[in-house]
């Protein structure tokens, strides 16, 4: 089964908010696996800090129903899509990958530009697979991690409490 990475993030109650994201998900995924949540400044707009972190699984199902089930997710969790793109936001959970595909499908670019832009996806993509090769960059997510220039979008980890 090809494994799937997910970038899940929220400034608007968001420790409630990843939390609940992460048991719907393993509604769905159980063998759902997190990394280290991490606590960053808002990128693209002035707003209450983020939190992040990179989930991952193995699935068989399609790329579509994937997306539709993370947006009922969002929109379950209180998203609303009607707002800018750089804004609050209670949950974004953002397809990073989908085993070795690559390029744009339904709708969906893989891997995900974002992984290659910013700390919040990258340090804990690179926290779960640190020997995994980035499909089109072909370095592994720790060699991409190592030159990344963290200093301009500084994180740090956040203690969250994953029982119920």
């Amino acid at each position: 089964m090809p494994l799937l990475t997910l970038s899940i993030g929220s400034n608007v109650d968001p420790r409630d908010n990843i939390q609940a994201a992460v048991r719907l998900l393993r509604q769905q995924f159980p063998d759902l696996n997190c990394s280290t949540v991490y606590e960053s400044e808002a990128v693209g707009f002035d707003g209450d800090n983020f939190l992040n972190l990179v989930a991952s699984c193995h699935t068989d199902m399609p790329l579509q129903d994937i997306s539709a089930l993370l947006k009922e997710i969002e929109q379950r969790l209180g998203r609303d899509r009607s707002q800018p793109k750089f804004s609050a936001r209670p949950m974004d959970i953002d397809i990073l990958t989908l085993g070795d595909e690559v390029g744009e499908q339904q709708g969906i670019s893989l891997p995900r530009d974002e992984i290659l832009k910013y700390a919040f996806v990258l340090k804990p993509l690179a926290e779960l697979f640190p020997m995994q090769i980035h499909p089109t960059a072909k370095k592994s997510y720790a060699e991409l991690w190592d030159q990344f220039d963290s200093d301009r979008q500084p994180l740090w980890p956040v203690e969250l409490d994953w029982q119920d």
